[in-house]
């Protein structure tokens, strides 16, 4: 059986996707972007704070569909330009403690909206 979620602590869809789907204990949460939820805008002052709400996304995501970040076994990582590898890599290791899951980062040549990082993960129970 497939269960979608949907939080309002993390932004809407900008198409015809859903922010998480959930089958047979397994989560699939959709490519996260630094939109802030409660205003709809970008956060893009600096690498850091990009990155900070990209995973603050994943996490609202997480906890609605009753997960942790413990809980997931693969990230993948879209930089736009793989010089801000170091800095995201510092973001992202604020949210992993130990039992790292798998993981690649590849620089793209376009993301939308023109942010410089989305981040898709997989998670199970």
């Amino acid at each position: 059986m497939k269960r979608i979620i949907k939080t309002s602590n993390a932004p809407a869809p900008i198409g015809p996707y859903n922010q998480a789907v959930e089958v047979n204990g397994t989560l699939y949460v959709s490519g996260q972007i630094a939109i802030n939820p409660a205003d709809g805008q970008l956060v893009m002052l600096n690498i850091i704070r990009e990155a900070t709400q990209v995973m603050e996304n994943i996490s609202a995501i997480l906890k609605e569909a009753g997960y942790t970040f413990s809980d997931i076994v693969k990230t993948t990582i879209f930089l736009n330009e793989m010089n801000n590898f170091a800095t995201i890599n510092d973001v992202y290791a604020n949210y992993f403690t130990d039992n790292f899951p798998a993981r690649e980062t590849v620089e793209v040549s376009g993301l939308p909206k023109n942010v410089n990082v989305e981040i898709s993960v997989i998670a199970v129970k």
